[in-house]
């Protein structure tokens, strides 16, 4: 079996591209810099070749004709998915990665709008999404990311094509850009005695471990299929208790200040923050065969510890 990962260098892809690898498939992945392939993943046999993106016929060439799965991790907008229809008609599957901020709420809220939402927790797939953005919206912007993530997902979805869409909650792994346990990592080694916490320390903003998402990949990988699938940890930890949980492993000694603050938005400000509950229903996914790694506040640990090695 061979696959080709779509920037595979990252927490998801490159969580995706070691698991296939280490179960015996054939793997090359791609990205803008070989110096950001983790040197766990060359180790694994997992091939790097410095391809854009944007360049399908190039693309095309590495899929050839003898890929079973084709991942797709940095399709941001419509047009990134047209551009590539002709290579994956010619693998036998394909998943496109999307996001969560795609959900709205009764009332139209979403996740990186200026209102906090309220979703009717777990969400399932079927929940309402924004609308898709035309070709002329900029994906990489905090307005234009959402609804142009949208979009892919219908692209992708209305090719005729055996593509499944998975949209993670808050991705974290080895490898991730923007690791966000950072945030506590780097306070707690320089021995920070008091941390605020907003919200009392009670947000609950699911995690989504890129191991876990890699399991989900190999196990749909054999059945393609045409569907939507939310990926995320099996437990759902408080803001606190992820904490709590990175400060026993980096051995911190300082203390937790749990503040309720409305008036005050930045006091106690870290990156699970929410107002309200955001957890998604993984039921399709386990359906299906799936079986997680672990638990997200354990697997957390694998970030924290990569971090932590700087």
């Amino acid at each position: 079996m061979r696959a080709v990962v779509l920037g595979g260098t990252g927490a998801i892809g490159g969580a995706t591209a070691e698991r296939l690898a280490l179960s015996g498939w054939t793997v090359d992945v791609t990205g803008r810099d070989a110096a950001a392939m983790p040197a766990e993943l060359a180790e694994a046999g997992v091939r790097f070749h410095a391809l854009p993106r944007t360049d399908a016929s190039v693309i095309g060439r590495l899929v050839g004709d003898d890929t079973d799965l084709l991942v797709d991790l940095v399709a941001y907008s419509a047009r990134d998915v047209r551009s590539l229809l002709p290579v994956m008609g010619s693998v036998a599957h394909t998943v496109v990665i999307s996001t969560r901020a795609v959900y709205v709420d009764a009332d139209g809220r979403h996740i990186n709008g200026d209102e906090p939402p309220r979703f009717a927790v777990p969400l399932r797939e079927d929940n309402p999404t924004l609308p898709p953005a035309g070709d002329d919206v900029d994906p990489y912007t905090r307005d234009g990311y959402a609804p142009s993530k949208v979009a892919v997902e219908l692209a992708a979805l209305s090719s005729g094509l055996p593509v499944t869409v998975i949209r993670p909650s808050k991705v974290h792994g080895r490898w991730a850009r923007n690791a966000r346990s950072r945030h506590f990592v780097e306070r707690m080694l320089r021995g920070d005695e008091r941390i605020e916490l907003a919200e009392g320390g009670r947000s609950v903003d699911h995690l989504t471990a890129a191991a876990n998402t890699a399991a989900l990949i190999e196990a749909i990988a054999g059945t393609p299929g045409t569907r939507i699938l939310n990926s995320a940890d099996p437990d759902t930890p408080t803001a606190e208790e992820i904490a709590r949980a990175i400060g026993d492993r980096v051995g911190w000694q300082g203390a937790l200040d749990l503040v309720d603050a409305p008036d005050d938005g930045e006091r106690g400000h870290h990156p699970w923050r929410t107002v309200h509950p955001i957890v998604l229903d993984t039921t399709a996914s386990t359906s299906l065969g799936y079986t997680p790694v672990g638990r997200g506040i354990d697997l957390l640990m694998d970030e924290v510890d990569w971090v932590g090695r700087g």
